[in-house]
């Protein structure tokens, strides 16, 4: 496991493709999931360093805020490796 993990959920398939575009040319960060949660909610999981984590869910809210509902976001720095058996 990376050393954090960052979510992001929306309300539009849209907007979490252009939070997902943001957040990985905003930091080096690599994309693990994206989940179709349902009633138009889509879930981008993250991960990476801690503060890069930080600035692409940061960049998230101010990339795909404006297009959508921001339901809600999370970084987890340093996430138990039993975290990793929910997202294998």
């Amino acid at each position: 496991m990376k050393q954090a993990l960052g979510i992001f959920e929306v309300r539009s398939m849209l907007a979490a493709i252009q939070a997902a575009d943001a957040m990985v040319k905003a930091a080096s960060v690599k994309i693990v999931d994206f989940n179709f949660v349902g009633s138009g909610i889509v879930s981008v999981i993250i991960e990476g360093e801690v503060a890069a984590v930080k600035a692409a869910v940061d960049s998230a809210i101010a990339s795909a805020g404006h297009l959508a509902e921001v339901i809600s976001t999370n970084v987890i720095a340093r996430p138990h490796d039993e975290v990793e058996k929910i997202l294998g």
